[in-house]
């Protein structure tokens, strides 16, 4: 007699953002995530418009992508640009629709940060959004886990699937290295080698040289 074996979804994580740089923050993030649930790929998605805020400074949308592809490699990490090739802002439903098609025996992981997640009621077509993958968030601090604790309860009641996980945020941000890079200090620790040396080659945000 012949059983027939359940072979498991592979999983897929989904990170997005503008990536106005990508920095080891975003790095350690996804890589915790990765441990934690067991991810067998994760895809960077940086997006060309975020219709949730207001981006500053925002470089080109081929010079984040390229930085992305940099700080990914090393890792093995994939990027995607499907959502620079469309007008208008970058709608997380639409993406996930997308890769849902593409990866139809994947599941989805839709990674977070606490300030996202928090919003989540908010986003366009969000009971579609938690059809399509499941809600991955991490606290600013030991103080915010309680209220996405209490967040993602509400958010199961909804319909959504989410993973509040304990990981250990490096005070790294964008908005960091931007400013740095405009006072001409050093960005060695917060971005990798190759993002470094592609912004100052590239004279982003302002910057002149890399000394």
């Amino acid at each position: 007699m012949c059983f027939k074996t359940e072979v498991p979804m592979k999983k897929l994580a989904v990170f997005g953002g503008t990536f106005n740089p990508i920095h080891n923050g975003h790095l350690h993030l996804v890589q915790g995530f990765q441990e934690r649930l067991g991810i067998d790929r994760v895809m960077l998605i940086p997006s060309l418009v975020p219709p949730h805020k207001a981006a500053e400074d925002l470089a080109n949308a081929n010079d984040r992508l390229t930085m992305c592809r940099l700080a990914a490699q090393p890792h093995g990490l994939e990027v995607s640009d499907i959502e620079l090739h469309r007008k208008g802002p970058s709608y997380t439903v639409d993406t996930l629709r997308q890769l849902h098609h593409a990866y139809p025996d994947t599941e989805l992981y839709l990674l977070m940060g606490a300030d996202m997640f928090l919003t989540l009621e908010q986003w366009r077509e969000y009971k579609t959004l938690f059809r399509l993958a499941r809600m991955c968030a991490v606290p600013r601090d030991e103080n915010g886990k309680d209220e996405l604790l209490w967040y993602a309860e509400k958010l199961n009641a909804l319909g959504a699937k989410t993973h509040v996980e304990e990981l250990p945020l490096l005070p790294i941000s964008s908005t960091l290295v931007r400013e740095r890079v405009k006072q001409s200090l050093p960005i060695a620790d917060l971005v990798p080698k190759a993002v470094e040396d592609y912004i100052f080659q590239h004279h982003l945000y302002g910057g002149n040289s890399n000394g």
